[in-house]
């Protein structure tokens, strides 16, 4: 069976490294497909794709590129299960995925808890989520950011100010969220791949942080994950519409558990590492029993 990658990384990446180790052992081939070196066609009615010929040879594909995943590569993965071709996960929960608050809005439509959440795309906006969140200190983010990057922790007017100066874009808004506080609080990343959970660990953020995200700091361990968050992971998994998502999950204080942001092309050098797991093969596996032949 050959299982397709769109990623825009070399084999040496982690994960593309590991699922074509795992596809080897599990006697199929992983094909890394970038998607700025080819280019959907249609000729004379029929769908192709000009640049890889061994395209149409894919069994299965893996869209691989985070949040960052632009709308080239949006028409790319629609073209390729156009031509019949099973996407994992399927074009219309990676555009959820993709968007913070849109994945956020489909979570609480579903019952799941999240952080208290605006959306802003003003000044003036900022201003009435700092009210209704009863001021500083607020985390600022960036709708579609990846391993940690463009969240921001707003202390004060001069941070909040400097933030809208960076950042703010009306046309893509920006996600304003209630802080918790990193003392006393659980970070979880639960990995669910085919409806299970395949691995959870627990992540810390780095001194003087409130981020914890195992890019940052490359610190995790295993986590025997309760049957009620396992229950909430996947039950997000389901609501974003995803087959293999990434999970982040927050315990507060309190012990109130919510879901923080939910990905569609999860990192596993981390779980890996804190769990012994063989999360590619995992993954591999699922692909394989599920759509070989189809």
């Amino acid at each position: 069976m050959n299982i397709g990658i769109i990623t825009v990384r070399d084999s040496d990446y982690h994960p593309n490294r590991r699922l074509d180790e795992a596809a080897v052992q599990h006697g199929h081939k992983a094909i890394l497909v970038h998607p700025y070196r080819l280019w959907p066609s249609l000729v004379e009615g029929k769908l192709g794709v000009a640049g890889q010929p061994d395209i149409e040879s894919l069994n299965v594909v893996l869209p691989r590129q985070g949040a960052t995943v632009g709308d080239s590569s949006l028409a790319l993965i629609h073209h390729i299960s156009l031509m019949g071709i099973p996407v994992v996960n399927d074009l219309d929960s990676i555009r959820l995925a993709k968007n913070q608050f849109h994945t956020l809005q489909a979570l609480a439509a579903s019952r799941i808890p999240v952080p208290d959440t605006f959306f802003v795309n003003s000044p003036e906006g900022f201003q009435q989520a700092l009210a209704s969140l009863q001021g500083y200190p607020v985390v600022v983010k960036q709708a579609s950011g990846r391993q940690g990057k463009g969240v921001i922790l707003v202390k004060t007017r001069q941070n909040l100010d400097s933030a809208i100066h960076e950042h703010m874009d009306k046309r893509k808004g920006l996600l304003v969220q209630r802080f918790i506080p990193p003392a006393g609080r659980q970070d979880i990343r639960v990995l669910v791949v085919g409806g299970r959970v395949a691995g959870a660990m627990e992540l810390k953020p780095k001194k003087g942080d409130f981020r914890a995200n195992y890019h940052l700091n490359k610190e995790s361990r295993s986590k025997d994950l309760p049957t009620k968050l396992e229950g909430i992971a996947l039950k997000a998994t389901d609501a974003v519409g995803l087959e293999i998502a990434g999970i982040d999950l927050i315990v507060d204080q309190d012990g109130r558990a919510m879901i923080i942001e939910v990905n569609y092309s999860p990192g596993f050098k981390g779980m890996e590492a804190a769990t012994g797991l063989d999360i590619a093969s995992t993954i591999v596996e699922y692909v394989v029993s599920t759509y070989h032949k189809k």
